[in-house]
């Protein structure tokens, strides 16, 4: 996904740091709340934002693509500084590798895993469908992102559970 310019627009979290581990009441393990996460430097020119929460770790045995969509966002307001801690964000809830609408928090079957978070600004505010999956999202914002974030943690369970967790 290609975007038309570049800007250093950022995404962080104040409960965890880039490249580290994302707390245990964001899991399966704690209160599986969404972490609290904060956007920088959006353009101006944005007119919405859409937010991605991915797994590229998960074992082929459970998904044959190796990818698990844990959080899938979008429609969200260009001047909205970020998303509270175990809050409803503002915008639409797309719809995650396991069918919910609504965030799912790290919960790896089997070691570490990576979890991407992705960001990014539209030079559009859409009125598109609930629940639409990432591959839909990334269609329809497809000509429209003028930004891209990135921000990537870690998780690996404390302690052994029942894969794949129970809905």
């Amino acid at each position: 996904m290609k975007t038309r310019s570049f800007y250093a627009m950022r995404i962080t979290s104040p409960n965890f740091k880039e490249g580290t581990e994302i707390p245990q009441v964001n899991t399966c393990e704690g209160y599986d709340w969404n972490p609290p996460l904060l956007f920088h430097d959006v353009p101006k020119e944005a007119k919405s934002l859409a937010l991605i929460m991915e797994d590229p770790d998960v074992p082929t045995e459970i998904r044959p693509d190796g990818l698990w969509v844990h959080w899938v966002m979008y429609e969200i307001p260009a001047d909205c500084k970020g998303i509270n801690e175990h809050a409803p964000p503002p915008g639409i809830h797309g719809k995650g590798t396991n069918g919910r609408t609504a965030y799912m928090g790290p919960c790896p079957p089997d070691r570490e895993h990576r979890y991407f978070f992705y960001l990014y600004a539209l030079d559009m505010m859409p009125d598109w469908p609930k629940g639409m999956t990432k591959e839909e999202l990334h269609k329809k914002m497809e000509g429209h992102i003028i930004a891209k974030a990135q921000m990537m943690a870690t998780y690996k369970l404390k302690k052994k559970i029942d894969y794949p967790p129970k809905q």
